[in-house]
């Protein structure tokens, strides 16, 4: 039943992408250019996703458990340091210079669309790397405590 519902669930979003424009790295590019060949559209989509996620966190939250699980897990991470700066502008320049973030790049590549045979494999090779580098200070920071 997860699975069935986790393919349901990202069938819905990535036809959402595709709808949207999200998954067109012109259009993308175009909403970021705004010198140039503003294209204000995307501002509507990325306000639906706020408004959709700000109803659904409050209902969802509302419920004693998940439906498909035991508890919720939820981020419990407040902090925000050097890293997360660092990567978050990472992600703004990269999503910038190619129109692509990790979900509309996916989403793109079975259609084959300019740019994702290079996206994807370089974002999954930095994915790869930032995942080796966390293991590796974790493994010399000794075990981690489990959020309860």
């Amino acid at each position: 039943m997860r699975q069935a519902v986790n393919f349901l669930a990202g069938l819905i979003f990535g036809l959402g992408l595709l709808i949207s424009g999200m998954a067109n790295p012109a259009k993308v590019q175009n909403f970021l250019d705004l010198a140039g060949s503003f294209d204000p559209s995307l501002i509507f989509v990325m306000a639906g996703a706020v408004a959709v996620t700000f109803i659904g966190y409050r209902l969802v939250l509302a419920q004693e458990r998940p439906l498909l699980a035991e508890r919720f897990y939820l981020p419990a991470g407040s902090i925000i340091d050097g890293r997360l700066i660092f990567g978050a502008a990472l992600f703004g320049v990269g999503w910038g210079l190619s129109g692509f973030c990790p979900g509309p790049a996916i989403v793109s590549l079975p259609l084959l669309a300019k740019g994702t045979l290079i996206f994807v494999p370089a974002m999954l090779a930095g994915i790869g790397v930032g995942r080796l580098r966390t293991q590796g200070k974790a493994s010399r920071a000794g075990p981690v405590a489990q959020p309860e």
